[in-house]
């Protein structure tokens, strides 16, 4: 009798080994689930929005940039752009160092 009860033990084992295969890969598709839409998701949004913020940029526009240096675009160039920083002073940031697009108005007497 031993015998028999053996045996039905290993083939349960089996059986179990082979949906628990599935059950441990579980949790690491679901922790990348959760990667995606807290973290990479969001970050591939705001990156794409960045950028056509970015492309639209023209003379005139009040912008911040990621150094705290508010201005408004004097001249726009394909990778720079001169900031006029106060009346007379003005300087060359490069686009994607724009963090912010302000309303007009921000800078007060230009």
């Amino acid at each position: 009798m031993d015998l028999f009860i053996s045996s039905a033990w290993a083939q349960d084992a089996g059986a179990a080994g082979s949906g628990g295969a599935w059950m441990q890969l579980l949790p690491l598709v679901l922790i990348f689930v959760v990667f995606y839409f807290l973290l990479i998701r969001p970050q591939t949004k705001r990156a794409k929005e960045h950028k056509e913020m970015v492309s639209k940029l023209q003379s005139g526009d009040e912008i911040v940039t990621n150094g705290g240096m508010l201005g408004r675009i004097a001249e726009v160039g394909d990778n720079f752009i001169t900031l006029e920083i106060a009346n007379g002073v003005s300087i060359k940031v490069q686009k994607f160092q724009v963090s912010q697009l302000m309303p007009k108005g921000t800078i007060k007497g230009g």
